[in-house]
């Protein structure tokens, strides 16, 4: 046990918790993305406000969630660390400077990561804390008829506070009465700033995951030469152009949707 313990706290260790976080986190990301799509389905916020109630009202789904942030927590904290005990180990800078190979964002990850932590608690306060314990939103009121496909919305008064969401049928309609929190975001993403301060995270993100993805197999030693191309390719193009790019069209397409209202 001691062994274990002094393991997660040396220097491998701590890089180890943070290519472990990490890797988590970008598995996340795609799941997270692919939710996230929905808002380009034009049926007046119908698919995203069913995807936003059963993420929040699944259990395994719940459980994930804290995991979540557990992984965002620690990774936080364990790159703080590291950042902290690096400069304490070299405090005085080389008088004759060799070029370094390490590229912009391996330089910079302190101030990527920094940049998307405040995002995080940002993005969360807005959304998730406002979707969970602040009775803020409102609610929306979908009958669907499962023959023609149809669909009506109308805003919807809850009997109470309590109230969460409804699924019923009533012959061949369905009901579904659920938090709009598609309206939340519209409004959300029709402020210029929210949107430009979102650009600029999802920015961070591509260059912290152009290097923190391919970081943390070299971490794990998993870059052997065979795989190398395969890693560099996936950091690259998944997770350092596709994913950012797929999160920064949301707020952009929003923002100038809400131009033409």
């Amino acid at each position: 046990m001691s062994e274990f313990k002094q393991t997660f706290n040396s220097s491998l260790g701590k890089k180890l918790i943070m290519a472990l976080t990490g890797l988590f986190l970008c598995t996340f990301l795609i799941v997270h993305l692919g939710g996230n799509l929905l808002l380009f389905k034009h049926d007046q916020g119908y698919s995203f406000n069913a995807y936003a109630n059963f993420l929040t009202h699944f259990p395994p789904i719940e459980v994930i969630a804290y995991i979540l942030y557990l992984a965002i927590i620690l990774h936080a904290i364990y790159a703080l660390v590291l950042t902290v005990k690096n400069r304490r180990a070299r405090p005085i800078e080389y008088a004759v400077r060799t070029k370094s190979p390490a590229s912009w964002s391996s330089k910079n990850m302190g101030l990527l990561g920094s940049i998307l932590l405040l995002f995080i608690v940002i993005h969360m306060g807005d959304f998730w804390l406002t979707y969970k314990y602040k009775h803020i939103l409102g609610f929306k009121e979908y009958r669907t008829n499962q023959v023609t496909g149809e669909r009506t919305v109308v805003d919807f008064n809850p009997p109470n506070q309590e109230f969460e969401r409804s699924f019923t049928t009533d012959g061949d309609i369905e009901i579904m009465r659920v938090k709009d929190l598609h309206s939340r975001i519209q409004w959300s993403f029709s402020h210029l700033w929210y949107v430009a301060f979102y650009v600029i995270a999802m920015g961070a993100l591509s260059f912290h995951l152009l290097h923190g993805f391919q970081s943390a197999f070299q971490t794990f030693g998993w870059m052997h030469r065979k795989y190398k191309p395969i890693i560099y390719f996936i950091g690259t193009w998944l997770f350092a152009v596709i994913i950012p790019l797929g999160f920064a069209l949301m707020p952009v397409v929003y923002y100038f949707q809400s131009l033409s209202k």
